[in-house]
């Protein structure tokens, strides 16, 4: 299974993404898709992100089940720690 969630990210974008997968909320994208289709469309949201932030969750191998990427503007960022995968949260009032 594969998730992907948006944050200010254009209508095109979004629109590209319902082509492959259900968007369940604004902004958030479920899927099954195989791993070469994955890649294809996390490159598209690379490509398109702008000033947006995006999180894929992709199920794996690994101890917990899933792994995570993320791109562009977030206050939260992923940290790997021994294999386990975290997300710290940093509060934006706080930023420099």
């Amino acid at each position: 299974m594969v998730v992907m969630a948006m944050q200010n990210v254009s209508e095109s974008l979004r629109g590209e993404l319902t082509r492959y997968m259900l968007e369940i909320q604004a902004g958030v994208f479920v899927g099954q898709l195989n791993a070469r289709v994955t890649e294809l469309l996390w490159n598209k949201v690379r490509e398109s992100i702008g000033f947006g932030g995006a999180f894929l969750v992709r199920s794996d191998d690994s101890e917990q089940g899933f792994s995570i990427n993320m791109v562009g503007n977030s206050n939260r960022i992923v940290e790997n720690v021994d294999g386990l995968t975290f997300i710290k949260y940093q509060n934006v009032n706080t930023l420099n």
